[in-house]
Order: C-alpha cells, then sequence, then structure tokens
C-alpha cells in the first residue's frame, strides 16, 4: 500500500473551498526578517485544505465488474452527447444526459458521477482546442468507478450501493483503516477500479507561518535543494539507470505480435514507475519534513513545455533525447505539493519569467556566469573569479525569488534577490542583508 496524491485534487461534484479567503483589506506579512504568513485583516490565515488519496488491492465480486462496465457506459454515452450538442459544462451536459441514462441499471449517484467526470473530459479537450493542440474523440477504455455519494466507511469495510435497496461491503485493510481513523481526517470519495479501490481523504492543515524560503532545483540525476545558508543534493541517478535498463529490456523482446509487445511494455513500464516513484519519494519526504523543522517555504520552479527542447530534429541524438523525455520531473513536483500541503507548508510556484536565468546569476555579484565544457556542470563568474555549480546556485536564486513573491514592495528585498546590497533604511526592524557579504559557500576559489 501507498499514499498518494489525487491528481484532480477533489471528488466530482465538489469545489475546493477555501477556510478563509484574504479579502481586500488583506496583506502578506515580509519583514526583514523573512516571516511569512498569510493575514487578512486581524485574523490570520491558519489553516490550508489538504487532500490526497489511499489505496490498496482487493478481489473485485460480480457485482462490482459489472457496476464498472456500466459507469464505463455512461461515461460514454454522456460524452456522445456532449459532443453532439457542443456541450462541456456540467449544468449542460446533465440537463442533456440524465434522462437519457434511464434505462442503466445503475445507482441515480453514479448517473451523476458519469455525467461530471464526462463534463470533465469534454472541458479538458474545449481546452486543447482552443490551445490549437490536436485531439482525437475521447473514449473511455478503462472500467472504473467514482463517485462522493452514498458510501459509508464502517466496520472495518467500505458500503457502496450496487442497485435499489441492496449495498456491497469491500474490506479494508489494516494500513487504510489506520490512515482514515486518524483525528480530523473525511473521506470525500471513493475509486474503484479492477484491482484496487482509493479513497481520497482530506483534512484541515495548520499552515505553518514560515520564517524563510528554500528553493528546489530539479534535474534529471538530482534534486538540488537550498538557500543562502545551506544548499543539499539528493542522489537520482538510479532512476535513470532504472529507465535505461527498461528500454534495453524491452528492445530485446522479438516477438512479432503488437498486443504482445503492449503487455510486457506495460508490465514493465509500471515496474519502472513504482521503483522510480519510491526513489523520489524518499527524496521529497526528507525536503517536507526537513522544511517543517526550519519553518521554511518551498519554491518550485515552472519547466512545463521543457520537452520541446528534446523533440526529433533540435540536433540531438538519439538517446539523449529519449533520456531527457523520460525524465519524471512532474512526478517530483506532485510529491512535494500534496506532502507540503499535508502538513501546511507553502508551497510557491514561480512563472518561466520569474525564473528566467536562475542557473546562470551570479549569488555574489547578479552577473551571468559563463560555461565551459571541461567544468561540465560548473560555471565561471567572471567578476568574482570563482567557480560555481549551477544546480546550488539555482536553487539559491529560486529561494530568493521566492521571497519576492510574498513581498508587497520591491526594495529592498528585490535588489537582494538580484544580488545587488540594498540601502539601509531609518527605521527598519533588522539591518539590510549584504550579498557581498552573506553569500552562501557554494562555491570553490580556483588560481586566477
Amino acid at each position: 500500500m501507498f499514499l498518494e496524491s489525487k491528481i484532480s485534487g477533489l471528488a466530482p461534484g465538489r469545489r475546493f473551498m477555501s477556510p478563509k479567503k484574504v479579502g481586500e483589506n488583506s496583506s502578506v506579512n515580509l519583514s526583514l526578517d523573512a516571516s511569512l504568513a498569510y493575514t487578512s485583516g486581524s485574523a490570520s490565515y491558519r489553516s490550508l485544505l489538504a487532500i490526497k488519496s489511499v489505496w490498496q488491492y482487493y478481489v473485485p465480486p460480480q457485482e462490482v465488474l459489472v457496476l464498472l462496465e456500466v459507469f464505463r457506459r455512461m461515461v460514454n454515452e454522456s460524452i456522445r452527447m456532449g459532443l453532439a450538442n457542443d456541450a462541456s459544462s456540467l449544468r449542460k451536459l446533465s440537463l442533456l444526459s440524465y434522462n437519457q441514462l434511464a434505462h442503466y441499471d445503475s445507482p441515480s449517484c453514479y448517473k451523476l458521477c458519469a455525467i461530471s467526470r464526462a463534463a470533465g473530459i469534454l472541458a479538458s479537450r474545449k481546452k486543447s482546442l482552443r490551445r490549437g493542440l490536436p485531439t482525437r474523440t475521447p473514449y473511455a477504455v478503462r472500467q472504473q468507478l467514482v463517485s462522493c455519494y452514498s458510501f459509508k466507511t464502517k466496520n472495518r469495510e467500505l458500503e457502496i450501493p450496487v442497485s435499489r435497496g441492496k449495498r456491497l461491503s469491500i474490506p479494508l485493510t489494516r494500513h487504510t483503516i489506520d490512515i482514515i481513523s486518524q483525528p480530523m481526517i473525511k473521506v470525500r470519495s471513493f475509486t474503484l477500479t479492477q484491482n484496487r479501490p482509493s479513497l481520497c481523504i482530506a483534512r484541515e492543515a495548520p499552515r505553518i507561518e514560515c520564517a524563510s524560503t528554500v528553493g528546489v532545483d530539479r534535474n534529471l540525476r538530482n534534486l538540488t535543494v537550498g538557500n543562502d545558508e545551506e544548499t543539499h543534493r539528493y542522489d537520482l541517478s538510479k532512476t535513470v539507470r532504472i529507465a535505461s535498463t527498461t528500454m534495453r529490456i524491452l528492445a530485446s523482446f522479438k516477438r512479432d505480435d503488437a498486443r504482445i509487445r503492449r503487455v510486457i511494455a506495460s508490465k514493465f513500464g509500471e515496474r519502472r514507475t513504482a521503483r522510480t516513484g519510491h526513489i523520489l519519494h524518499t527524496a521529497t519526504k526528507t525536503v517536507v519534513e526537513t522544511a517543517v523543522q526550519r519553518r521554511q517555504a518551498i519554491v518550485l520552479e515552472d519547466i512545463r513545455g521543457i520537452r520541446r527542447l528534446y523533440r526529433k530534429g533540435n540536433g540531438q541524438g538519439r538517446k539523449y533525447r529519449g533520456r531527457m523525455n523520460g525524465w519524471s520531473f512532474s512526478m517530483a513536483q506532485r510529491q512535494l505539493e500534496y506532502k507540503a500541503s499535508w502538513v501546511g507548508v507553502p508551497v510557491i510556484r514561480l512563472s518561466m519569467r520569474e525564473t528566467r536565468g536562475s542557473s546562470v546569476t551570479c549569488p555574489r555579484c547578479g552577473e551571468r556566469l559563463q560555461s565551459d565544457k571541461r567544468l561540465e556542470r560548473k560555471l565561471w563568474c567572471g567578476r568574482c573569479r570563482i567557480v560555481m555549480d549551477r544546480d546550488r546556485v539555482a536553487a539559491v536564486i529560486l529561494a530568493r525569488r521566492g521571497r519576492v513573491r510574498f513581498a508587497r514592495s520591491r526594495p529592498p528585498i528585490l535588489l537582494e534577490a538580484q544580488g545587488g546590497a540594498a540601502e539601509a533604511v531609518k527605521g527598519n526592524p533588522t539591518p539590510t542583508v549584504i550579498p557581498g557579504v552573506d553569500a552562501p559557500k557554494l562555491t570553490q576559489p580556483t588560481k586566477s
């Protein structure tokens, strides 16, 4: 059994309601001691709705298998009617589809969830069309059942309706019971597949008032975490070896049957994903635990679209492109985000504009660093005349720019993030940090 984050985050038919929204009189406190805390008027933004899921394996009875197939058909029927009437909103699709699903032998709560799932699929397709991306006619292939209505968890079992007046109980494992029995835990929805049930759980996590930020730089072979005070690197080179081994094994099968090859590739792909996820789980768990102990907000960069750099025809080798396109950078981000939200640690997502040049900017003087093939992943600052590791530099710059995100006024923290010294102003509670003096000890002196 494992704990995973919910990709969608919420159950169908439910919306995310934050405990308290920041109003017009709200502000963000960021004094020079870097205290990060949301406030709304006189009250603090103290809690955060955290969501994740817990799953287990099971042997489904025949009633469940029938429900899975019926639910899949209802989703496809709703998609067909939505495409025919150009409807993608939940309200319009419900008016069109609900009466048409009356001939399906299924509880009405599952019909609502099937319509909700179809609406989500159609909305995603409409968004892709607006962006000019190629799309195919959506069709649900996998059998599953998703619902947030009419279920109970009692007596160490999950009770779900299967027909009018009839309910089915699915036994839960000790691990699942221990998770959902914790205080302040609420079960929001369930998902059934052919081999596992999954429960979406949520709780109000007390938000931690952070005293500083820590930047996380994701790379193919490492995860570098740090700020001005300290940096640490987590080795992920084993994930590259796992991907390489998996591809070599799949290439060794010569059987001329596409169906058999697809089954084998799926088996080894799941094995690769599980092993990679475990390695990333160990690293991200340590990052979040350290952030909780030191009261640090986690800063992530936006690297969506990075795969466009490794397309065919960009002048790169086939093996290199395959290695970079197999990089699980979004898995690390997903694990960091759901683990941090579960314990109340804020996560700052910087935009591409805010992270431009983060790995090639000198943290001492702000000048652009120079590369040299002989130095591999190290960069040279001609002004400071020192060699710096580009991954550690990126983590420090991300941490600084994450502090800027919380600031209402640009100086003096913006100047600090850019590498310049800020002028002391009368009335400041603490002296201004001078980057040239208080720079992190990341560098290695070289002979000039």
